[in-house]
């Protein structure tokens, strides 16, 4: 028997798909021609390592550690403010080997989340202040609640959902997150758009859902 979803879960996620549009200045973004947007204040770490399938947004202050292995991000997938992106690693008699990493496509990856995945399945959600940690592996259309920590070598199965510290089970998706989360990735690239020329638009809001969050993952979680 399914364990019944908590209230933080269905909360978490009650996706606006009509949310009003985030206007960033195109000045602080490179646009490539597959649609990428890619922020100015953005590390790229051996770029020439990581491939954005198109229609992908990397956000302020996010780090792509491509220097330590390939970086294979599908299309829309959003990276939110402050999130490491990090290959998997093993230790093998006293040296460190790096594995690609994959992420499919209508990912969403909440601000300051710390993703060291072996691979990402598609149409998943992972929440804001995550950590992912070595070797994980998130099957398509799973859920990862805002704060969890997922321990090393986690298998996150399909159409489920995981949370809390140290991440666990907390129980199935219903069979329609597919298409909720794939309207939602691509809500979210489609509402992120330049300001105008001369200043015009809204003031730029934050592109998830505002919440309590826990703390931010410490530096040491990075070491290896």
């Amino acid at each position: 028997m399914s364990q019944e979803l908590p209230d933080d879960l269905s909360l978490a996620f009650d996706l606006d798909l009509e949310a009003p549009p985030i206007y960033y200045n195109k000045a602080d973004y490179i646009q490539t021609a597959s649609g990428n947007k890619v922020s100015r204040n953005s590390v790229l770490c051996g770029s020439q390592n990581i491939s954005l399938v198109g229609n992908s947004v990397v956000k302020p202050g996010v780090v792509l550690r491509g220097d330590l292995q390939l970086l294979k991000i599908g299309k829309f997938v959003i990276i939110g403010d402050g999130c490491v992106l990090r290959p998997s690693y093993k230790k093998y008699k006293g040296n460190i080997a790096f594995f690609p990493m994959s992420i499919g496509d209508y990912v969403t990856i909440g601000p300051k989340s710390i993703v060291c995945a072996a691979q990402i399945g598609s149409c998943v959600d992972i929440g804001e202040n995550c950590v992912i940690s070595k070797r994980c592996i998130l099957k398509d259309n799973s859920i990862i609640l805002p704060g969890t920590i997922l321990p090393p070598d986690t298998i996150v199965p399909p159409l489920t959902a995981f949370g809390g510290v140290p991440g666990r089970y907390l129980g199935d998706m219903p069979e329609s997150q597919p298409f909720v989360q794939k309207e939602h990735a691509k809500t979210e690239y489609k509402r992120f758009l330049p300001l105008a020329k001369g200043g015009g638009g809204a003031t730029p809001t934050a592109s998830t859902p505002k919440a309590k969050t826990p703390k931010s993952p410490s530096s040491a979680q990075l070491s290896p």
